[in-house]
């Protein structure tokens, strides 16, 4: 086994140390269990959204162009605070009430989401690039402002390694929500169903949020708005709030770009095939919260090694999971995309770029976890040249796709790889510029990775040429996941990666909570 520092069990490592990575570990292991929760749950409204006489690829894609500018938006309008709030508490721990601090920021994100949802209801053209849309589809504004608080108070509450609110809104209430909300509007109001249902998923995840936030921080005392504190605060934070708009945007600015060039079908198609190639995108959030939080107090304690090895650590468990469920997911891709409909069968290839993609990309997203920090402005460079590059690449692609005279879905295969190729060479960027600043090498790279996918391939592609589609999907994916986790528990995982999977009778935390385990 190699690793990049050698046995785990042998790397230079104190108590503290330890409590760090089994806090990751609980958080991780926490939130792995919400991607699985939120698998179950986005399955059904892809099911219903592409299946519904009512519905379809085509108002799918409109569904897609609409939400991804609100997002995009959203994470604009936090302000930074999603990742950049743990860094403000910790600097004012003991010295200010946190829901004071906390309140700072939450002012400027509900002035930010506000404007722009007004923004978009005066100038609905932005967000429908077709010019298609009801009334009702122009109130998705209003999600703008709800979603953006869940995010700040999510983040407040992984502050204090309270992952549990995060699996709730996330991966139970929010998907759920919208699948059952998107069904009833099948016969209620099938014009508009996917936009009320996404409302109310996403007025439903705020609510969930918002109970154990207030319960946890309560309201702030003695605090008034100080404008010219939260002027400063925004310029600050726009570094932070720009990178996240920007890793959010390299996710959306495919199906932005294939709204104003592609029919509404290939744009539902692709979202189809990017809402199932996202589910393993939502392992790296199973660490976000806990990561945060425990860098930034490395951060203040000067402890560069430590910062490097667990950003390795992390960066391995979300490169070694996404690996094999991109492998579980892609191999049988056919029957993946067929379970949406058969209209959809044409984005697999589209599936297997994105799949790749999300691959490639732990590095970047665990480097970034602490570039936010410690080289802030250099980071937010790397991420507009990343989104730039990824632009162009998929202009390029999709234009090229045209002139050949191949249909609208390989135009979407084109730019599902230009954000493969994209993300990769941001990676190398991320990691390379990380490892000179703390001076400690950064690799999630380990060669049984290789291993582990060999006999995940040869099963999964006996199981796709020999089985009937169902029995592929059905015994066929967990055959590949449990081949691949097998080789890389007995040849990948040291001690220390074990602990993902292991719980300790009791973790102290960086902020000196017991957690149970």
């Amino acid at each position: 086994m190699s690793t990049p520092y050698g046995d785990p069990a042998h790397a230079p490592q104190g108590d503290k140390e330890r409590d760090d990575i089994a806090a990751l570990a609980k958080g991780g292991r926490t939130n792995l269990f919400g991607f699985f929760l939120r698998l179950a749950a986005r399955i059904p409204f892809l099911f219903i959204a592409g299946r519904a006489a009512s519905y379809g690829p085509a108002a799918l894609g409109r569904f897609a162009s609409a939400l991804v500018l609100i997002e995009l938006t959203s994470m604009l309008c936090t302000m930074g605070e999603k990742r950049g709030l743990a860094q403000r508490l910790s600097e004012t721990e003991g010295q200010v009430r946190p829901a004071n601090v906390i309140a700072d920021g939450s002012i400027l994100a509900i002035i930010a989401s506000c404007t722009a949802a007004l923004l978009f209801w005066f100038v609905p053209g932005v967000l429908f690039p077709g010019g298609h849309y009801t009334q009702i589809d122009r109130l998705m504004v209003i999600a703008l402002p709800p979603f953006t608080m869940t995010e700040i108070w999510l983040a407040a509450l992984a502050y204090r390694l309270r992952v549990t609110p995060t699996v709730w809104s996330r991966a139970i209430v929010e998907p759920w929500t919208i699948s059952i909300m998107a069904g009833a509007m099948i016969w209620l109001a099938p014009e508009s169903g996917l936009s009320i249902a996404y409302i109310a998923s996403i007025y439903a995840a705020a609510l969930t949020a918002a109970i154990p936030f207030f319960r946890e921080y309560g309201l702030p005392r003695g605090w008034k708005p100080r404008p010219g504190a939260m002027r400063k605060l925004a310029l600050r934070s726009l570094p932070i709030a720009l990178a996240d708009a920007i890793e959010w945007g390299t996710r959306r600015v495919d199906i932005f770009l294939l709204g104003f060039l592609a029919p509404a079908s290939a744009v539902g198609v692709y979202y189809a095939a990017q809402q199932v190639a996202s589910l393993p995108q939502k392992l790296k959030t199973s660490f976000e919260p806990v990561l945060g939080p425990v860098i930034t107090r490395n951060l203040k304690e000067k402890d560069y090694a430590a910062i490097a090895r667990q950003v390795c650590q992390v960066g391995f468990w979300i490169t070694a999971s996404q690996a094999g469920i991109a492998l579980a997911l892609g191999i049988p891709g056919n029957g993946v995309m067929g379970l949406v409909g058969r209209e959809f069968v044409g984005g697999t290839g589209a599936l297997a770029f994105l799949l790749a993609a999300e691959v490639v990309a732990a590095t970047a997203v665990v480097s970034e976890a602490a570039l936010i920090y410690v080289a802030r402005l250099r980071n937010l460079w790397v991420s507009i040249g990343t989104i730039a590059l990824q632009a162009v690449l998929t202009l390029f692609g999709i234009l090229l796709m045209q002139r050949l005279g191949f249909n609208p879905l390989f135009q979407a295969a084109a730019a599902a790889c230009a954000l493969m190729l994209a993300l990769g060479l941001s990676s190398i960027v991320k990691s390379v510029m990380l490892a000179r600043i703390l001076k400690e090498p950064i690799n999630n790279w380990r060669w049984a990775l290789v291993w582990a996918a060999a006999p995940a391939v040869v099963i999964g592609f006996l199981a796709v040429r020999f089985l009937p589609e169902w029995a592929a999907l059905a015994f066929g994916i967990p055959a590949i996941l449990g081949s691949y986790f097998l080789v890389i528990w007995k040849k990948a995982f040291g001690p220390e990666d074990r602990r993902l999977f292991q719980k300790a009778k009791k973790v102290e935390t960086p902020l000196g909570e017991q957690l149970p385990g």
